[in-house]
């Protein structure tokens, strides 16, 4: 029987089968992520409906039912007005199965066929005829305690999960999971857009927030470093390894205090415009990576999409539903700024993630090949996929060489679906590795090291976990 993702009988495949075999079993690392802590903090969470698992946390499901015009009211999506959606689970599982086709020879098909047959048990096929079979399959799975997510937890082998929490969180879901008793090992990672880009949406109500949170009272532009800084050092308390920064772009300019003081009150006083924003984030950025000199904690930076591109979908339903697009990017002299100051600091690990693939080779590689800060995180979004995974390792590593990239994360709020998210990048990597060694360019004994890195060990060091 053909392997997945591997070529037919060859002495590639051969080797592929090898080098698989030995990444497939090892642990989990999640360094990056959007599971909701609250589902590992209660072991007796109940998952719900099949629906309420697989489809509406799912935006890669339902932005294409979406773009063949169903509605996500259809499909049970909450409005932000409360309004009306759909409420029969069944109906709505029915219309997905009805329409699966649209997803054939994408990543989603791939994904969900794993996690139906490697999760579930469920062998059947996907279509409209059978839907009413697997559905009660589901039902019946997610009623017993081994589906706990706790228990799948175990099940997966993650060695370690990071939830992506916002900078004002309280983290008492993260107090609940250490105080339990449980073995699993979940980390917060620290996300401040929402008091970081001035043109958020909330941005006031979410800097009267962090003066809550933090205890001190944010006024002007020195309040609000000291109070940032706080979260970041109860972030760690509560093991933290990482934040997480997301950008238009990935400019950086370096403000004068006076500067950054004249924007952030004009911020305050509700006046603020998009030059303003733009610029402070640029300039915050290398704030945040000043302080991860400081503090130690690894910084993620996710550049190149242009969020909520559809407005009726946005002020309906509101964000990340669907509708992020990718942009173009330009790193090379955006990121500068940044790396003059702390491009060589050896306390700084700076992960790049971009939605463009042109600057893979252009800009991304010949950078982390040269700056001792920098790492590229894997292939984000559209292009967690098996051709964008290859694409990625043949566009980067000839100039950057593995040791620059930061492995593998599934960057997923879907949790069943993290183990089939994790193989795939696997399979994708033995298979690519044995053409290397095929071709002469690495030998065996360097493909069975590097397949283990890329696995496990670099997302393992580069977020020191």
């Amino acid at each position: 029987m053909q392997n997945p993702l591997i070529p037919p009988e060859s002495p590639q495949q051969r080797l592929a089968q090898a080098l698989y075999t030995q990444a497939r079993d090892l642990p989990l690392i999640c360094p990056h992520g959007h599971v909701n802590p609250r589902m590992l903090a209660d072991p007796d969470y109940d998952w719900g409906t099949p629906v309420d698992l697989l489809i509406i946390p799912d935006h890669y499901i339902f932005r294409m039912l979406y773009s063949q015009g169903i509605p996500l009211e259809d499909l049970g999506i909450p409005r932000k007005d409360g309004g009306p959606v759909a409420t029969d689970h069944r109906a709505i599982w029915q219309t997905v199965c009805d329409h699966w086709a649209l997803f054939r020879a994408t990543p989603t098909d791939l994904w969900l066929r794993a996690e139906l047959r490697d999760v579930f048990g469920i062998t059947q096929r996907l279509n409209g005829d059978n839907a009413q079979v697997i559905y009660d399959a589901l039902e019946d799975k997610l009623a017993q305690p081994e589906f706990r997510p706790r228990r799948l937890f175990e099940r997966f082998n993650i060695e370690v999960l990071a939830t992506t929490d916002a900078a004002t969180d309280t983290l008492e879901q993260h107090r609940t999971i250490r105080e339990s008793g449980w073995g699993g090992r979940v980390i917060p990672t620290f996300r401040p857009d929402a008091v970081v880009n001035l043109d958020t949406e909330g941005w006031r109500d979410a800097i009267d927030q962090l003066s809550a949170a933090s205890h001190i009272d944010v006024t002007d532009y020195r309040s609000y470093l000291q109070a940032l800084e706080q979260r970041r050092a109860f972030f760690q308390q509560m093991g933290a390894t990482a934040t997480d920064h997301a950008a238009l772009s990935p400019c950086t300019e370096r403000l004068s205090e006076t500067q950054a003081q004249t924007i952030f009150g004009r911020a305050l006083n509700g006046s603020a415009n998009l030059e303003d924003a733009r610029r402070f984030t640029g300039h915050m950025l290398i704030e945040m990576a000043r302080m991860s000199s400081e503090d130690g904690l690894v910084m993620q930076l996710h550049a190149g999409s242009y969020r909520n591109h559809n407005p009726l979908i946005f002020e309906r339903f509101g964000r990340d539903m669907g509708a992020d697009i990718p942009l173009a990017a330009e790193f090379t002299r955006n990121l500068k700024p940044l790396l003059d100051v702390f491009g060589a600091h050896p306390n700084l690990t700076l992960v790049l993630f971009n939605l463009d693939e042109t600057t893979y080779s252009r800009e991304l590689a010949p950078l982390a090949g040269h700056y001792p800060a920098l790492r590229l995180g894997p292939p984000w979004w559209f292009f967690d996929s098996v051709n964008g995974m290859t694409r990625f390792l043949d566009a980067v590593v000839e100039t950057a060489g593995i040791y620059n990239t930061a492995g593998f994360n599934d960057d997923t709020r879907a949790y069943p679906s993290i183990p089939a998210r994790h193989d795939v990048w696997r399979r994708v990597c033995a298979d690519w590795l044995a053409g290397l060694v095929v071709r002469g360019i690495v030998d065996e004994e360097d493909a069975h090291a590097m397949i283990v890195d890329l696995a496990y060990g670099l997302a393992k060091a580069t977020y020191k976990l």
